[in-house]
């Protein structure tokens, strides 16, 4: 039978859908994202020749922005120094994999990507906290893993699970390094639930008055 080539544009991938393409080299992943651009509403994952592109619903959207407003909120209150970068692609082709967080920052090393355009792994860190939200699809925390991601959150049928990187695999635990002392899983199952019930200007504001009387009362 005769070879079918279909043109990335020929490819609809609808909210809630997601399409794997098997085969794709590392100079077809590179070519493919360079034409997919960045102004875009779908996420993409590499993983060993596999690419995997998904088209995120509304809930999904709305709950990642609403996971990162309690980073913001606890980094801001609290006079700590970072740098976002969202759903940028991280990627390693010695180690065949790629992945788009739906929200991610730099924290500890925030300094060492300041004012650079591109992220390269190979000589510069990966962010420090990364978020997704399985809604769409599941989360390939191996890829995180490849990628040196000290810190992921992941959010699954309402309810928060915090990972940490130990010897090359994740290992949940129950309070974040990156935030010692604050109970980020029932912070976040009160705040997601407030968000979906008054919106998310008004939750968020109602959070950071919380998170300033936290602070306050701890002196």
């Amino acid at each position: 039978m005769p070879m079918v080539t279909l043109q990335l544009r020929q490819i609809k991938v609808l909210p809630s859908q997601r399409v794997d393409l098997e085969g794709i080299g590392w100079s077809e992943f590179e070519a493919i994202l360079a034409e997919l651009g960045e102004s875009r509403s779908t996420r993409i994952a590499y993983n060993n020749n596999t690419l995997t592109i998904v088209a995120p619903l509304f809930r999904h959207e709305k709950s990642k922005v609403a996971l990162g407003d309690i980073v913001k909120v606890l980094l801001d209150e609290q006079n700590i120094d970072y740098d976002s970068s969202a759903s940028t692609t991280l990627k390693r082709q010695d180690r065949g994999k790629g992945v788009e967080p739906d929200d991610s920052f730099y924290i500890q090393n925030y300094e060492r990507v300041l004012n650079k355009d591109r992220i390269d792994l190979t000589v510069d860190p990966p962010p420090d906290l990364a978020i997704e939200v399985n809604l769409t699809s599941k989360t390939q925390a191996n890829l995180y893993a490849a990628l040196g991601v000290p810190e992921l959150w992941r959010y699954d049928q309402d309810c928060l699970r915090i990972d940490v990187l130990q010897a090359g695999r994740y290992v949940q635990v129950e309070e974040s390094p990156t935030f010692p002392g604050w109970p980020i899983v029932e912070l976040a199952d009160k705040y997601m639930a407030r968000a979906r019930e008054v919106g998310q200007g008004r939750a968020v504001r109602e959070l950071r008055q919380q998170v300033r009387k936290r602070l306050a009362d701890l002196g």
